[in-house]
């Protein structure tokens, strides 16, 4: 919908209201600070979504995968074969054994909860960019018992490197006065931080054969992690071997293992969306607002323009082009409002944290220890397309009615 010249001035100037029509010109700024508002709200709220929804998925699995073979009753024996079978199934990029217990830990006189874990050389190794102090080369040195441990239980327990971690096994050797819990040492040789709170605070590595010793589990694991090359199709592309070993072992996909964690995700992201899409529709109104108390204004000049000659239709583009300029306007405002903040979104946090002195962002409650963001280009899209499409329809009605004023009734009595 193109403006010819005449119209273009006529709209530049409803855009620009004088002096004596101040309350139009407060209502349509009010309209494109909510609209830029409720933009930049979506924006940032969509993408934080996003990002704790893919920053959680991206943790969960490169620590547990996309699927995980548990054997029945816990301990895997011919794990050797079932590795295999794992490996050649098409669509597997990668499996490999893994032991996991919980247990207790303590250190001069204080016990925490924590969880064994035991991995292989390669992935020990894959976890170097996560350590914050020491070296995970130390683990697996023969003759001697090295573990790394999260960072948040290393500050629970006060541990530094060098410290004896005494680790309990509460199915110890049977003696002539009962079980006896076994109780082994371990040096903090390492300090990690994956960035997902419970990890970090329950963890403990240590290669699988120290694992097996500490457990008495022999030659045996508790099962085999594997990688996919769709996470999202994971179920399927593992259906098979689902099928293959129901006798010995049970799979499980990342889906089932955190099922209520992303349900709930999913739910509270739709939730959001739509009521901030609700402050987009009120957005919308206000321009309805403010371009209604513009038609009546501008009642007399609008008699006059058609007494010299002015369309119906050029009524109607005039009043449209006014309202979605307010439209775009807001629109533009508001995304580039959300992208700022975005950017510096933990600063912002931080500093509001401080500023109030409470914590926004809780590590034990949101599992992250930051707070994440990714912004989906099409949903950015979608919600430019959205308010504006809104702002849109808005004008209709006011330009409708602008386009329709009778010249004689108002100017019948001038």
């Amino acid at each position: 919908m193109f403006l010819s010249p005449f119209e273009w001035s006529i709209a530049k100037r409803y855009m620009l209201p004088g002096r004596s029509e101040a309350v139009i010109a407060l209502v349509a700024g009010i309209s494109i600070t909510v609209v830029a508002l409720s933009v930049a709200m979506l924006v940032i709220v969509m993408s934080v979504m996003n990002g704790f929804r893919y920053e959680l998925l991206d943790r969960i699995t490169g620590l547990n995968g996309h699927a995980v073979v548990v054997a029945h009753g816990g301990r895997l024996n011919d794990w050797e074969e079932v590795l295999e079978e794992v490996r050649n199934t098409p669509g597997v990029t990668e499996a490999s054994p893994l032991i996991e217990q919980p247990l207790l830990a303590t250190f001069n006189g204080r016990a925490e909860g924590i969880f064994v874990r035991g991995n292989t050389d390669e992935d020990i190794a894959a976890m170097e960019p996560n350590v914050l102090q020491g070296s995970l080369d130390s683990l697996g040195t023969e003759g001697e018992r090295n573990i790394a441990i999260g960072s948040r239980l290393r500050d629970n327990l006060g541990l530094r490197l060098g410290d004896t971690l005494v680790i309990v096994n509460p199915q110890g050797r049977p003696t002539p006065f009962g079980t006896v819990p076994r109780q082994i040492g371990y040096t903090v040789t390492a300090v990690f931080e994956i960035g997902l709170y419970d990890f970090d605070e329950r963890y403990v590595i240590m290669p699988i054969p120290d694992a097996q010793t500490l457990l008495m589990a022999g030659d045996s694991i508790g099962m085999i992690r594997i990688h996919t090359k769709d996470p999202q199709q994971s179920r399927e592309i593992l259906a098979p071997l689902a099928e293959s070993l129901q006798a010995r072992a049970n799979l499980v996909n990342w889906q089932e293992m955190n099922a209520s964690l992303f349900e709930a995700l999913q739910v509270e992201r739709v939730a959001m969306a739509f009521a901030l899409g609700i402050i987009v529709l009120v957005a919308a109104f206000n321009i309805l607002s403010s371009l209604v108390m513009l038609v009546r204004s501008k009642t007399r000049d609008i008699a006059i323009m058609r007494t010299m000659g002015a369309t119906r239709r050029s009524l109607l583009k005039i009043f449209v082009t006014t309202g979605s300029i307010v439209g775009v306007l807001g629109t533009g405002i508001g995304l580039l409002l959300g992208f700022v903040v975005l950017t510096f979104r933990q600063p912002i946090v931080t500093g509001i944290s401080n500023l109030f002195g409470v914590e926004l962002w809780d590590p034990s409650v949101r599992f992250l220890t930051e707070l994440p963001a990714r912004t989906d280009p099409v949903e950015v899209l979608w919600i430019a397309g959205m308010a504006m499409g809104l702002s849109f329809l808005a004008t209709l009605y006011p330009s409708y009615r602008a386009s329709n004023t009778d010249p004689v009734e108002v100017l019948r009595y001038e």
